[in-house]
């Protein structure tokens, strides 16, 4: 099955490569790509404190520094390259996850200290198709299952081959081979920051006229740092709006591959629907991570997790996204502008989608509320977050705040 992933993803680089380079705003020679190049520098700090029932509550005082570099193009090849520091301002007094700094009893706050090589690649750019090599940002569709983790201060790459085609009118084709997920533990410091394996993601996304954007996907993931995570997932997903409406509806299904030991099959299914009324916007959801029995059940290791399932990171499951007997989220949010501050207010409320093999003692798992202010004051984006988990059969009741400051030069 390996050999034929491959071979998919030949066919879909060979193919690509017979569009006709088109080099808009080319260097003139290699030296000059050089000295052609832009650098941008970001600072990004943030305070979060949390607390939860049965342990010590923390705050985390961390700043962020970004430095990245690209170049100018020659001959249609240029190259990135980016460094990510993370430093705590004050005192390390909590968990800052797999492998991080252990303080007994505190709350994990996953953001630990240290630099990284964040992104470092190579790309060669035609009229309608772009190759990279190298470690990379992937982010695909509404990163349900391919994401970048930007919430934290030390995101998700990976390290690979990707090719990007749009040479047929109102169609995305994506294909890439990755080798490492570099998760957002970091590299130097916890077992958990590489996930090494064979994986292969492919994703084509056509555009409809009046109808929206339909993706089709496949995730092929052998991950063998956590075989657990080595699944095959197939899925489509329509999004669209429409006189102020605006609705997506998603379906996939997963299986166990590789070496994972659970032998399962699950769904995933996913349907909203919002409407505007300027500045008001209105949003209804269901969401539903499916259980087959007590044998396995639905997980996205790659996912933005932080942005599905609510703010709180209740059902994160070390990575995995989902819990034994499956998750169903109601959720609604309201959110509009008061001058120049966003802000919006999201309600979930969780249930497991099958109890019994869920083995808790109520189908209730827990709701949550959450708020969000965003804005900006001259060149700095600011952002205050809250959110407040009141626990049912799962977890404990923990109420999180964040505040964040972010600016670019």
């Amino acid at each position: 099955m390996k050999n034929q992933y491959k071979n998919l993803l030949a066919v879909a680089v060979s193919s690509s490569v017979l569009a006709t380079p088109v080099f808009a705003e080319e260097s003139k020679s290699f030296v000059d790509a050089m000295k052609d190049g832009k650098t941008t520098l970001d600072f990004r700090f943030r305070i979060e404190d949390v607390s939860e029932d049965s342990k010590d509550s923390a705050t985390a005082t961390t700043l962020r520094t970004r430095l990245n570099h690209a170049t100018g193009s020659y001959n249609g090849f240029s190259g990135f390259v980016e460094f990510d520091q993370v430093s705590e301002l004050l005192e390390v007094d909590y968990n800052t996850g797999p492998g991080g700094t252990p303080v007994p009893n505190a709350v994990v706050i996953a953001d630990p200290e240290g630099t990284d090589l964040n992104q470092a690649y190579i790309q060669y750019k035609t009229e309608s198709t772009t190759y990279k090599y190298g470690r990379q940002r992937i982010l695909l569709d509404n990163q349900r299952f391919v994401g970048g983790v930007g919430w934290r201060q030390n995101e998700q790459t990976y390290d690979g081959f990707s090719v990007t085609n749009s040479s047929i009118e109102n169609v995305k084709l994506f294909g890439a081979y990755v080798s490492n997920v570099n998760r957002i533990f970091g590299d130097d410091r916890s077992p958990a920051g590489d996930n090494a394996g064979t994986n292969f993601l492919f994703n084509a996304n056509v555009k409809l006229a009046d109808i929206g954007t339909v993706s089709g996907y496949a995730y092929l993931l052998d991950n063998e740092t956590l075989t657990k995570f080595s699944t095959n997932t197939y899925g489509l997903r329509l999004a669209g709006a429409n006189s102020g409406f605006g609705y997506s509806a998603e379906y996939a299904m997963q299986s166990d591959a590789a070496d994972n030991a659970a032998d399962y099959s699950a769904s995933f299914t996913a349907l909203e629907g919002s409407y505007s009324f300027d500045p008001v916007k209105v949003t209804l959801g269901y969401e539903v991570l499916g259980a087959d029995g007590a044998d396995g059940y639905f997980i996205t290791p790659l996912a933005t997790l932080h942005a599905f399932q609510g703010w709180s990171d209740i059902f994160l499951n070390g990575g995995a996204g989902n819990i034994a007997g499956g998750i169903e989220d109601f959720y609604g949010s309201i959110g509009g502008k008061v001058g120049p501050v966003a802000l919006s207010a999201v309600y979930h409320s969780y249930s497991s989608n099958d109890v019994d093999a869920s083995t808790l003692a109520s189908e209730d798992l827990g709701t949550e509320f959450g708020l969000v202010a965003k804005g900006k004051a001259g060149p700095v984006g600011l952002l205050f977050k809250y959110s407040d988990y009141s626990a049912d059969a799962f977890g404990n009741d923990t109420k999180k705040i964040w505040l964040m400051a972010n600016i670019t030069f």
